[in-house]
């Protein structure tokens, strides 16, 4: 299939607001990973989401690696971790050596279910092993129900680790995502809200520990007239091109969030009528980015399977996929423990194997995504 033509689910969208801090970059000869756009992304990253520090990285990856090794995750440690999510939430807890422990997502934001949490640290409480961190994943721009989760995470004096890579601009109770928690984790690579090509932050209102973050990030260099290093450090610091295009993207992130709210709803509008159909809720007194559109397909009552529309898409250039793959259902994670919903439920099985995400893109264009719709519609009735 050509690119020219295709419909993807989420590409960069440029502003033309970028070229001026590249420019400056360039007039600067700052080309490096450090500079005037790596600090002023930092501080108007922190200004938006209403948090004391940020750190700028290479990716969100990154940065979720950082806080486990704040937190002083070692070989041996657990970690609790969202199942339903992209690898990426739970790869940096191996490479600590740590052992992830997933949790399932509840329905009304698809997210960790606090339900199956509690068991969990019910569990480790009796082994006398708390894990040594919780990683919350706000699916898709959905925030997970924080209230809840803080609460058993501060009964157990566990830190929690918000995975807001989907979710930039969204809010929880009108407190930005991924500032509740001790860090909280952006990414800007292509496919995200806002990107910067590849990269993302590490936010805290705690000071001391993201200077220390900035400190590991540039391979641990100890203050000295030569190089000395005490400590391991990472190659993890975002160029000062990159942070630049960055300050342009954050300069229109509300303009894409609502953009992506305008496209939800007319996919709402259009499907949510129809018998079968349930798309990805947002809670009360949440805001969602809507990052992506993600909705169920029960073919028992719609006679079309999720993955039949994803080929039909397909067939058209148009590209869709299904709801993540759960962590505890990957290879790379058989034989880890995991607690479901309820006993005999997982719903993050359940959304997986309906789920379906579709083209969510702000410079899609309204035309292709009634020409998705109207696909859609056509194989339903």
């Amino acid at each position: 299939m050509s690119h020219r033509n295709r419909v993807f689910l989420s590409s960069p969208h440029m502003s033309g607001r970028e070229k001026k801090y590249i420019e400056e970059a360039f007039d600067l000869n700052w080309i490096a990973p450090l500079g005037n756009n790596v600090d002023g992304f930092e501080k108007e990253l922190a200004e938006y989401n209403r948090v004391k520090d940020v750190a700028v990285v290479s990716s969100g990856t990154a940065a979720i690696h950082l806080a486990l090794r704040l937190l002083g995750v070692k070989p041996g440690d657990t970690v609790f971790c969202s199942t339903l999510t992209f690898v990426a939430s739970a790869n940096p807890i191996l490479y600590e050596g740590a052992t992830p422990v997933f949790i399932d997502s509840e329905e009304e934001t698809w997210n960790m279910s606090p339900q199956a949490l509690e068991q969990a640290f019910l569990d480790a409480e009796k082994d006398g092993k708390l894990p040594k961190a919780v990683i919350v994943v706000h699916l898709y721009g959905q925030s997970a129900k924080m209230d809840e989760i803080l609460s058993i995470c501060k009964k157990y004096d566990v830190p929690v680790i918000e995975d807001a890579a989907e979710s930039l601009g969204s809010e929880y109770k009108g407190q930005k995502s991924g500032t509740h928690g001790d860090f909280g984790i952006y990414s800007f690579n292509g496919n995200k809200i806002i990107t910067t090509s590849g990269g993302g932050a590490l936010v805290s209102n705690n000071e001391e520990a993201i200077q220390k973050a900035r400190f590991l990030a540039t391979q641990a260099r100890d203050p000295a007239i030569h190089y000395q290093h005490s400590k391991v450090g990472f190659n993890y610091r975002m160029s000062n091109i990159v942070a630049g295009i960055g300050r342009g993207q954050l300069e229109v992130l509300d303009d894409r969030v609502k953009r992506r709210r305008e496209i939800y709803k007319r996919y709402e509008d259009a499907l949510a009528h129809i018998p079968g159909i349930d798309f990805q809720p947002e809670l009360e007194d949440t805001k969602s980015n809507r990052w992506l559109t993600a909705l169920t397909i029960d073919s028992t009552q719609t006679g079309v399977t999720r993955t039949e529309i994803i080929e039909q898409l397909e067939q058209e250039n148009i590209e869709s996929r299904p709801v993540w793959k759960p962590m505890h259902l990957q290879p790379l994670f058989e034989g880890y423990k995991y607690y479901s919903h309820e006993e005999n439920r997982s719903v993050s099985d359940e959304l997986f194997e309906k789920g379906i995400c579709l083209p969510s893109g702000t410079n899609m264009e309204e035309s292709q995504q009634k020409k998705i719709i109207n696909i859609i519609l056509q194989m339903l009735y």
